[in-house]
């Protein structure tokens, strides 16, 4: 090909690309974005309840007008786009409690939705009705976008902040609050009684109530009588509550809880439980007691009445009292069991057995187990732990000595008789 011919060609594609037009760009002239929020599945909520509030953040915002046309460089952000949205739910005038930070989620294009979860807290006297909870919502969208010549854009951006009211039911129920729990008679290991006071501090009047009491976890008190029809149970009323409960005989002296609960009838017909209030009831010590008196002391070979006096050591007082001794070799009694009657803690009393100790017993200190046989105050029987009961067996001194040794009452024997034979021979010789 010659010159001619190869500049010819690369005029010709020259000019090819001069007529072919460029690629056509867009723009929006109006659009923004649209927000609503609205919770997902119920916003109907108990009293007390701990919800994870899933809440939906819409955007519905349009871009209605786009101009197209060659020169016009495309936009990176759309109008409606809601740009570094944050959402922040508040409580407003509602009885709950937010615990969540604000929620960054980022980038919202229209037509699309996004979830932010709330973890919250309902009241546990919140009166039933319907709130509404406000949420902030803070984002950055595209205001407008001047073009410069063929190759400048410059954007300029708008921040909103926007607040939407979102509606949260709140049931109206029976919530319970026991404002006195007294004990009486209640020790460890025993029966007893506890009076209470409980305020329905809900906003829904139960009819057909009934209060019960239920042992909390692995509380040692025990419900005997559980449960207390109280009827009608209007909103901010009270009731007093009598129960009947047992202590386990290994608890300790100090407060144990005890759960309560309301079972009612709600305005629906439906029979419902209240969630449960909690209260310590204390509880004293159990019946204790201890020989307060020295060591009885005998003699081997022995028969004699001891006296022994019994303290009740403990924070109840029990009634008709019985003491019962084991006696053991060397010992033996035929009356073996002493009444002591009624005993108030702290006070002590006196009784005494009749014992006897066999000739051979060893000297030394002997223990003797009793068990005090009582009443509690609701009249239910127990038996005390073992109380042992100190007996010292000493030589015999003075008279004793002579009479229960046998050589000297030997010896003694053959003494008189000698005394005798001689004044015998002496009254004989002076006749």
């Amino acid at each position: 090909m010659t010159i001619i011919g190869r500049l010819t060609c690369i005029i010709l594609i020259f000019c090819a690309f001069m007529i072919v037009p460029s690629m056509a760009g867009s723009k929006f002239t109006s659009g923004s974005p649209e927000l609503s929020a609205y919770i997902s599945g119920t916003n109907e909520f108990n009293p007390g309840d701990d919800v994870q509030l899933s809440v939906v953040i819409e955007n519905t915002g349009l871009n209605e007008f786009e101009y197209s046309q060659p020169g016009i460089i495309n936009r990176d952000d759309l109008p409606n786009t809601a740009k570094f949205l944050t959402v922040t739910l508040l409580p407003g005038d509602a009885p709950i409690v937010i615990k969540s930070d604000p929620q960054m989620l980022g980038d919202l294009d229209g037509g699309s939705s996004v979830n932010a979860v709330f973890t919250t807290k309902i009241n546990s006297d919140a009166a039933g009705g319907t709130y509404l909870v406000p949420i902030m919502l803070n984002y950055t969208y595209l205001y407008t976008a001047n073009q410069y010549g063929v190759d400048l854009l410059q954007y300029e951006y708008q921040t909103q902040n926007i607040t939407l009211n979102i509606p949260v039911k709140i049931k109206s129920v029976v919530s319970i609050d026991v404002l006195s729990a007294v004990p009486e008679d209640l020790n460890v290991g025993t029966e007893g009684y506890i009076d209470m006071q409980i305020k329905n501090t809900g906003s829904e009047n139960g009819t057909k109530s009934i209060v019960k009491i239920l042992q909390n976890g692995n509380s040692p008190i025990l419900p005997t009588d559980s449960s207390v029809y109280i009827g009608d149970f209007p909103a901010g009323s009270t009731a007093a509550c009598r129960y009947k409960v047992s202590v386990s005989g290994d608890a300790q002296k100090q407060t144990y809880p005890v759960d309560v609960v309301v079972v009612y009838q709600n305005e629906e017909g439906d029979f419902v439980t209240s969630r449960s209030d909690t209260v310590g009831i204390p509880v004293g010590g159990k019946a204790d007691f201890t020989v307060i008196s020295p060591a009885a002391e005998m003699n081997p070979g022995n028969k004699q009445v001891i006296t022994i006096e019994y303290k009740n050591t403990g924070d109840t007082p029990v009634y008709s009292a019985q003491v019962r001794i084991d006696t053991v070799d060397p010992f033996t009694s035929n009356d073996d069991i002493a009444y002591i009657g009624d005993l108030a803690p702290g006070e002590s009393r006196t009784v005494s057995y009749v014992m006897s100790v066999d000739r051979t017993a060893t000297i030394k200190e002997y223990g003797l187990d009793s068990q005090i046989l009582y009443k509690d105050a609701l009249d239910n029987a127990y038996t005390s732990d073992t109380v042992q009961v100190k007996v010292d067996v000493t030589e015999p001194a003075g008279i004793n000595a002579i009479l229960t040794n046998p050589f000297y009452l030997l010896t003694v024997v053959a003494v008189i008789i000698v005394i005798i034979y001689l004044v015998f021979q002496y009254r004989k010789k002076n006749k």
